[in-house]
């Protein structure tokens, strides 16, 4: 039996060779296409609820802070507001005060606001430019109470500003980080926060 090979046209092997030279321009042009939007598109993609941010700062209270060493203020986990128009946070907290300056224990409430920034050395998002609204407790004599107007910004500042509201995972980061961007500003809304994602700075 004589056995017979195919020997391929000529026309057909130049048809197929130019079929996979355009398959290869489409897939190039598809990966430039996708590296260029990646970037617009993690722009605004990284949200945190509010009640992720209520169950983080839950897990660093209560707290205990001294003052000059007359006053002892025991503080209870804020309860967080969003100020979506103010583009911060409200933190009000149950607050009870006891001491050789007092003859008995008082309670009261810490009401403070603030915005926020992110920290890149733990990846985490922190409170900052405290204000601090009000520092009550019912029935205080006039002499703490003039302490604590004195101690409120530094009590403030305490509380709040090494609390982590947040703390991205590496991994939420490995995409952004890879297509050389990096979390900037940091919006409130009436849900919760939106990271923005900007170029990171040549080197």
């Amino acid at each position: 039996m004589v056995a017979f090979r195919s020997i391929p046209h000529p026309a057909h092997s130049k048809h197929s060779a130019a079929l996979r030279s355009v398959f290869r321009a489409v897939c190039a042009a598809l990966a430039l296409a996708a590296c260029a939007v990646a970037p617009q598109a993690w722009a605004q993609s990284y949200t945190i609820s509010a009640e992720q941010m209520q169950g983080a700062v839950a897990e660093k209270f209560p707290r205990r802070y001294a003052l000059g060493g007359l006053m002892n203020l025991d503080v209870q986990a804020p309860r967080l507001r969003l100020l979506p128009q103010q583009n911060r946070l409200n933190a009000d907290m149950d607050v009870t005060a006891s001491g050789p300056l007092l003859q008995r224990r008082y309670a009261g409430a810490f009401d403070v606001d603030f915005a926020l920034r992110y920290e890149p050395s733990d990846r985490t998002i922190r409170a900052h430019q405290l204000h601090v609204n009000a520092l009550r407790l019912e029935g205080l004599q006039p002499q703490a109470a003039e302490m604590l107007d004195i101690y409120g910004p530094q009590l403030a500042q305490q509380t709040l500003s090494e609390v982590v509201l947040h703390q991205l995972r590496p991994q939420d980061l490995a995409v952004p980080d890879g297509l050389g961007m990096q979390p900037s500003s940091i919006t409130v809304t009436d849900k919760g926060l939106v990271v923005r994602f900007e170029p990171k700075a040549a080197p």
